[in-house]
């Protein structure tokens, strides 16, 4: 329950529309909501954070991503879920029609936000195999509120693509750089703008690069300035981290 759906239960409740104990009923669930005994809600994140919680489905059934993405619903005007199986999306989609799947990402998202969104975050790939990553922290940042302006395939092996695109970049409040192999791209992405970086290794590549620990190593060692690393693969992460950044006044 976000703050204004709590200032309407405080109105409903002044008018007489909504009575005493049904306000309880309503304001019980607010500090956490235990669901079948396998989760417990945070139903004041939104409060605190600006933001509802965020489902990891990765190691749960598609029941028990189907009831938590349920309940969040209810309380919430948004609600996403990371790495999501089509065989999850399945077992939500005839309970809760309004939500939609994004494969590509990997997202399920509910998003009754009326708000405008701000422009200003940047998300960049080096390669095309580093989309899905790439998506899961674009489409985190717009549910936040922030537009996305998306660059894909523009790795260091080709420079001259990164370059022409110097217009959109330096525009930025924010840059999301997404990549594998050697990690390179977060690093000359930086030393072009004035602006935070955050960098996601991405576990695409060859032997060498051990599933994304290469480019981890190189983004945690770079050279420039204001470069900020999250976790391997971990676009969700700084997809948030960006839209907090962006959304800052």
């Amino acid at each position: 329950m976000d703050t204004e759906r709590l200032r309407k239960l405080l109105e409903d409740v002044s008018r007489g529309d909504l009575g005493i104990d049904a306000a309880l009923e309503r304001l019980r669930v607010l500090p956490y909501e235990d669901v079948s005994g396998f989760a417990l809600l945070d139903n004041h994140r939104a409060l605190r954070r600006g933001f509802p919680e965020v489902i990891l489905a990765e190691g749960k059934t598609p029941d028990q991503v189907s009831q938590i993405f349920q309940r969040l619903a209810a309380h919430n005007d948004r609600v996403l879920a990371t790495r999501v199986s089509p065989e999850m999306y399945q077992a939500i989609r005839e309970q809760l029609p309004e939500a939609v799947y994004h494969p590509v990402g990997r997202m399920l998202i509910v998003d009754r936000s009326k708000e405008e969104k701000k422009p200003g975050v940047v998300v960049a790939t080096g390669g095309t195999s580093d989309i899905p990553v790439a998506e899961e922290a674009a489409m985190t940042a717009e549910l936040m509120g922030n537009c996305v302006d998306r660059i894909y395939d523009v790795g260091i092996s080709g420079l001259h693509r990164l370059l022409s695109k110097q217009e959109q970049i330096q525009k930025a409040r924010v840059i999301v750089a997404v990549a594998g192999m050697e990690g390179a791209l977060a690093s000359v992405i930086a030393g072009l703008v004035a602006v935070p970086v955050i960098a996601v290794p991405t576990s695409t590549g060859y032997g060498a690069s051990f599933h994304g620990l290469a480019a981890l190593l190189a983004m945690l060692n770079s050279c420039a300035n204001g470069v900020a690393v999250v976790n391997i693969d971990n676009g969700f992460g700084a997809g948030y981290l960006a839209g907090t950044i962006n959304l800052l006044k």
